[in-house]
């Protein structure tokens, strides 16, 4: 008789279940694992017959047959030994078989029967709560499996653990979500000395999830500000974490024994590949676009990543999605990032300063940020220049505001747009908006409509460009506590369109 067991396979943030069949026939002793399994899934023999020997279980001298269904999807990973142990126990009658198949398992075993928590529990837990089935886990897994309210989650420490579960001896306790908690940052706003307009760029930014390019020599400032812009972002909402602590999890990030609610901050060296960036690789692995899923991607030394690599960026920009497709895969991981991007003003870094530029000033300027392409450069939302700060303002004391003020000031603006956006599928904040929606909250009045025409005219906006003015304005008027989008706000979001050279 078969006795059965449940499990998942990885596709992108999906957990696909998988059936673990297990028969023990007679015949010449052999233990077989069959389904398309990789070398992992393979190995999961030897790690579970000496974890059975250490806790003093003889396997019979029997044909021993594991079947992953279905047979066709490939299976990767570790965290299959747990399942197989669990439906090879249920066919040795060790532990009861209809408890066994309500069960959906993922673990690695070590060689004395321990659990080794493995990635992926998080997707585990919504395929066993959409299955109307318990979760089996490691003890180090179950904080983070906890987080989807709709199924029981148990966390065992080792094999006997389990053993001792099913048959009644000792039940496990339902594990408990874990959350990590940040520590204060030491990252201020208040420590950038002078900056003003960059600073107001930042805020506007976080508060709509406005994409960001600043350009200014070396030492003036950019790096500082785009590491503060975690400082002044929102706390992820529960849904927000759940979306991308999945990712996370997938990516083997979640091992403080919980999940975050601080909002990702990605920064990629300009040497990664397109596959660290955008994902792929060998099982279409997330990038660091997707990582940073509900947060900031800073990309530093912007026009010095591949050209290749900088162009992959704007369908997912636009659609906040990003489809890896691969010869053995095919999977979709969503992307809705703020993009804060940093360059010099040419290769030397001082096209502004007559003293110290170039030869080939402004020629050399042109040719560097060239390498950004007019599609790719039409993205951003906020384009801001960063002087070099003089050094008798750095010997100044910090006046500047603090993080949690601006903090406090993007908060009531995203709540804002949370109660605005409630209802609507896919919009959560302005960047999200367009079509009918936009025309409904972000139309100006009419010396607003007047100034934008004047603006189109003169400086040829593109249709994108016109749109992203209007929620760029949407968010300043947000900021500003006002209901409707007036001409001071569509005037500060053209004034932050258009390029250094056409103010």
């Amino acid at each position: 008789m078969v006795a059965r067991a449940y499990t998942v396979a990885f596709e992108g943030v999906e957990a696909r279940l998988v059936e673990v069949q297990c028969a023990v026939s007679p015949g010449l002793p052999a233990f077989s694992i069959v389904g398309l399994p990789d070398k992992a899934v393979s190995e999961a023999r030897d790690r579970l017959r000496a974890a059975l020997v250490s806790m003093g279980v003889a396997l019979p001298s029997k044909r021993i047959t594991v079947n992953l269904s279905p047979a066709d999807l490939p299976k990767e990973g570790s965290h299959f030994d747990l399942p197989i142990a669990v439906a090879l126990l249920a066919a040795l009658d060790v532990l009861p078989r209809d408890a066994a198949e309500e069960t959906v398992a993922l673990g690695e075993l070590s060689l004395d029967g321990r659990l080794v928590p493995v990635i992926g529990a998080l997707p585990a837990a919504m395929a066993a709560a959409e299955a109307d089935r318990a979760l089996l886990c490691p003890k180090a897994s179950g904080a983070e499996a906890a987080w989807v309210g709709g199924t029981q989650v148990l966390a065992a420490p080792d094999l006997a653990a389990v053993v001792r579960h099913f048959t009644g001896q000792s039940p496990l306790a339902p594990a408990e979500p874990g959350e990590v908690t940040g520590g204060d940052t030491i990252r201020d706003l208040s420590d950038v000395k002078g900056q003003e307009r960059a600073k107001r760029a930042l805020e506007i930014a976080a508060a709509g999830r406005h994409h960001m390019l600043m350009v200014g020599a070396p030492g003036s400032g950019k790096s500082m500000l785009a590491a503060r812009m975690a400082g002044i972002l929102p706390p992820l909402s529960p849904a927000e974490a759940l979306e991308t602590s999945m990712i996370h999890s997938l990516a083997g990030l979640l091992d403080e024994g919980g999940i975050s609610r601080l909002r990702p901050f990605r920064e990629p060296h300009h040497t990664a590949s397109m596959a660290a960036i955008v994902g792929g690789g060998r099982g279409a692995k997330p990038g660091e676009i997707s990582l940073a899923h509900n947060g900031v991607l800073f990309m530093d030394e912007f026009p010095e990543f591949p050209r290749q690599v900088l162009e992959t960026l704007r369908q997912p920009i636009e659609t906040g999605e990003v489809v890896v497709a691969r010869a053995n895969a095919h999977t979709k991981y969503p992307c809705r990032f703020l993009l804060v991007a940093a360059a010099n003003p040419c290769k030397c870094g001082y096209l502004a300063d007559p003293a110290r530029a170039c030869a080939r000033v402004p020629q050399c300027g042109e040719d560097y940020l060239g390498r950004i392409s007019g599609p790719l450069m039409d993205r951003f939302d906020l384009r801001v220049e960063v002087p070099p700060v003089a050094y008798a303002d750095l010997d100044l004391p910090a006046t500047g505001e603090r993080s949690a003020t601006a903090a406090e000031r993007v908060g009531a603006a995203r709540a804002r747009q949370t109660a605005r956006f409630e209802g609507r599928q896919g919009m959560r904040v302005n960047a999200d908006a367009e079509g009918a929606v936009l025309d409904e909250i972000a139309t100006p009045d009419v010396e607003g409509r007047a100034l934008l025409a004047q603006v189109a005219d003169r400086f040829g906006l593109s249709a994108r460009g016109y749109h992203r003015v209007l929620r760029v304005a949407r968010t300043i008027a947000d900021l500003d506590g006002s209901d409707g989008v007036h001409r001071p706000h569509v005037a500060e979001a053209v004034s932050f369109r258009l390029s250094v050279g056409e103010r």
